[in-house]
């Protein structure tokens, strides 16, 4: 019986084959109706298809094709994201480009890592294109400008011994000589030693300026760059500082900028520490914040350096 059905199928498929089908030009859609008081159409009220009409020697057949138009939103089953849509991969968000000149937002903290809220960090200064060949000038300038040059050496006009001829010019067989002061003898002079001087150069404005963005973007390119809301610390015991470096992970040696003159107690308290520094914001240079590998600035310093690199150069 089961062979007997199979075969009237398949001969009714057949007969269907051999129909002509005109299908009529007419798109019929359903309408949709929100059961929804927000007015929102959620996937189980969108059975949306695709209607046509055919007729075959006279009789209507009706052909359907459906689409998916379910639509996803926050409050979609129950509030919860489908499980089968999620990923399992680490999602990794993309690197900042570095040198952009892009505004950066930085958390504000303190000694006692309570939050202050956050700070926009100019991008002019903060975010400039690293270059090694600026901040190799400017520390070779810096150098050379805070040598001392008091070196100095005797001339043989300067070096004391009598001025009287030695020996006499012919007759011992030995070298003629006028002075026993000249340079090849012991405890005379020397000849084109160095003298006083100055050993600085110069370098441009523009240059000295650009060398302290780049190196402030430097830090805050490799998130070593720490905004405070004050440097303020309850007493000069240098333990307060002591357990705040030890709760800091990867870093050796810290600068801290503050934007008026130190505060004593911050002063006492990091004196007997040779990894850290203090300085105001008006002492702040390329070689310091290359010497440490964390810096730290309070806001008002980081104001001051901001208002430091906008203001005109006087020329």
């Amino acid at each position: 019986m089961a062979l007997s059905i199979s075969r009237r199928i398949a001969r009714s498929f057949g007969s269907l084959s051999a129909l002509r089908f005109r299908a009529s030009p007419i798109v019929t859609a359903p309408s949709f109706q929100t059961s929804e008081p927000s007015g929102r159409i959620t996937g189980d009220n969108l059975p949306h298809a695709e209607c046509f009409s055919f007729s075959t020697c006279g009789l209507p057949f009706l052909g359907f094709r459906r689409f998916s138009t379910t639509i996803l939103t926050p409050d979609s089953y129950g509030g919860a994201f489908p499980s089968e849509l999620l990923s399992s991969k680490t999602v990794q968000s993309p690197e900042r480009t570095i040198g952009i000149y892009e505004d950066l937002v930085v958390p504000v903290t303190n000694f006692h890592n309570e939050d202050h809220g956050f700070m926009v960090l100019a991008g002019d200064v903060f975010d400039v294109p690293i270059r090694k060949d600026i901040i190799h000038r400017v520390v070779r300038w810096q150098l050379a400008k805070r040598q001392q040059g008091t070196h100095s050496t005797k001339t043989i006009s300067e070096v004391s011994g009598t001025g009287r001829k030695p020996w006499r010019q012919k007759g011992t067989g030995r070298a003629r000589h006028g002075t026993l002061r000249g340079p090849q003898f012991r405890g005379g002079a020397t000849m084109h030693g160095p003298k006083p001087r100055s050993h600085a150069f110069k370098l441009n404005k523009k240059v000295r300026r650009l060398g302290l963005k780049i190196a402030l973007s430097a830090r805050a390119a490799e998130g070593k760059l720490l905004v405070f809301e004050d440097l303020e610390v309850p007493t000069h015991k240098t333990k307060n500082i002591v357990n705040y470096v030890n709760q800091m992970e990867n870093a050796k040696k810290f600068l801290l900028v503050d934007g008026g003159p130190i505060n004593e107690k911050l002063k006492l308290a990091t004196q007997n520490l040779h990894y850290v520094n203090v300085l105001p914001s008006i002492g702040l240079n390329v070689y310091s914040i290359l010497q440490h590998d964390t810096l730290v600035m309070s806001r008002d310093a980081v104001n001051r350096i901001v208002e430091r690199m906008h203001t005109p150069i006087n020329r």
